[in-house]
């Protein structure tokens, strides 16, 4: 017999597409796992579930095969029921492929299945519970719930993305017409003999890559714009999507311990949220003069292309399902930016970190409007640009974390300010404070201190006149 599946390669892979199971204890672990195999969260293409072997390390630390095989009668017993169990309750139905492949022990066999990724999103029920969805995370099988279920039927094509879901509460009539007429300007396809009507009805597109504006329901016919029009274009876009506002806040020290700090909180359309928090953020963005620093006087505290670009990464990708609103702080030494969600799915925290981010859109209508009115960068150039702008400024790189909730991004300070904190002697230029002020004062007094003091004018008076003549009488 030829095998087609070579487990030492398997095993020397140590990928997250096979799983192994020695003694298979319970059977319907093997079928979960099979179904988050066809369900492929990672795109991984499906995985092998081996029954009757496992990796161990031997003494070197070296990955070690052991194939212990199981029984004839076992393994038809498996066979048997994990084929049963794929077809009965898993819905889709799954029919995995099967091979036997020899072990150790001439009198036993390892079971290897097969189960290639589906274009479905499959859920499987056990005996006593309702039908999950499963899903492969690193080397495990789990139930895949909230943001990890809405990625799984959203790739699966199950659910609609939702900048692409029509607003159920929204009608036309909350498109705001002067905005729609401005952002059609902007992205130069505005004219006057058509106006903005022609955009407002259903399967028209301004791009191949993005859908109309609006959706007519299907039996009533009203028309629904999306969540991206309500987004960036609506009247009120807070009354439908309650999270969708950004908030501000300036902190002098280090914490949110000071006890004075300034807060904004800005709703409005996404359009206004961006170039609000640019005013503010471009106000951090102040320039510190060094003049013993020959090659380089001029500092910028922090780069705004850099600023701007993950301002707009925040607004973009985040999750507006989420009624948390995004969150942008500035610290003496740094700024934060938190965007409500996890990252998409095909995106970790370590391609964050290294920047070989691949690009992934969770609200591709939404990014491409930002990037055709000029406010983002191209796909995929969005984290690049924020490290290569802050290496080139003299910053430290950013610094990237991810939670199940949301996403942060830390911009530090240009070095130089956190010397100039410390006590070193500079001017600020730009939009100074009083505080850079202060510190050339004590300039011009240490150049007083030095200097010899003036010296004293004679008395030129009358009694003056009246001595000088009294000492010449004596002398005489």
């Amino acid at each position: 017999m030829t095998a087609r599946i070579d487990l030492v390669e398997l095993a020397r892979r140590g990928s997250e597409q096979t799983e192994w199971k020695e003694n298979v204890a319970d059977v319907n672990d093997v079928v979960e796992t099979l179904t988050a195999f066809a369900n492929d969260l990672q795109n991984l293409g499906g995985g092998y579930v081996v029954c009757g072997a496992k990796e161990e390390k031997d003494e070197s630390g070296f990955p070690k095969l052991v194939r212990t095989g199981l029984t004839a009668a076992r393994l038809k017993e498996v066979e048997n029921t994990v084929l049963t169990r794929c077809r009965d309750r898993v819905s889709p139905p799954l029919a995995p492929l099967v091979e036997e492949l020899e072990s150790d022990d001439p009198q036993r066999r390892i079971l290897v299945f097969l189960q290639p990724a589906t274009g479905s999103a499959h859920t499987f029920r056990r005996s006593n519970e309702g039908a999950k969805h499963f899903v492969r995370v690193s080397r495990s099988t789990i139930e895949a719930r909230n943001g990890l279920l809405k990625d799984l039927l959203v790739r699966k094509g199950a659910l609609e993305p939702w900048d692409r879901r029509p607003c159920n509460a929204a009608t036309v009539n909350d498109i705001d017409l002067l905005t729609l007429r401005d952002a059609l300007q902007r992205m130069g396809v505005f004219t006057l003999d058509r106006g903005v009507d022609p955009y407002l009805v259903d399967g028209v597109q301004l791009s191949p890559f993005v859908p109309s504006l609006c959706v007519a329901e299907p039996l009533s016919g009203v028309l629904r714009p999306r969540n991206f029009a309500v987004l960036l274009l609506g009247r009120e876009p807070q009354r439908f999507i309650p999270g969708a506002f950004s908030i501000f806040s300036a902190y002098p020290g280090l914490d949110r311990t000071a006890p004075v700090a300034r807060r904004v909180e800005i709703p409005g359309t996404l359009l206004d949220q961006a170039r609000r928090l640019q005013e503010l953020l471009d106000a951090e963005a102040v320039t510190l003069f060094d003049k013993t620093d020959l090659e380089a006087p001029n500092a910028q505290k922090y780069p705004q292309r850099a600023l701007q670009e993950a301002m707009v990464n925040a607004l973009a990708h985040r999750d507006y399902e989420l009624v948390d609103p995004g969150r942008f702080t500035s610290y003496r030494d740094r700024i934060e930016l938190v965007s409500p969600g996890p990252l998409p799915v095909g995106v970790t925290l370590e391609n964050l970190r290294t920047g070989s981010v691949t690009p992934r859109w969770r609200n591709q209508a939404l990014a491409w409007f930002l990037s055709r009115l000029q406010l983002a960068q191209a796909e995929g150039q969005g984290i690049q640009t924020i490290r290569s702008t802050m290496k080139a400024a003299g910053c430290p790189p950013p610094i990237f974390d991810a939670t199940e909730v949301s996403v942060t991004c830390v911009l530090r300070a240009h070095p130089r300010f956190e010397s100039a904190e410390r006590g070193k002697t500079m001017s600020r230029g730009g939009a100074a404070k009083p505080a850079a002020s202060k510190k050339i004062k004590p300039k011009a007094k240490t150049a007083k201190s030095t200097s010899k003091p003036a010296a004293k004018p004679r008395k030129t008076g009358t009694k003056a006149t009246q001595k000088s003549s009294k000492k010449g009488v004596r002398r005489g």
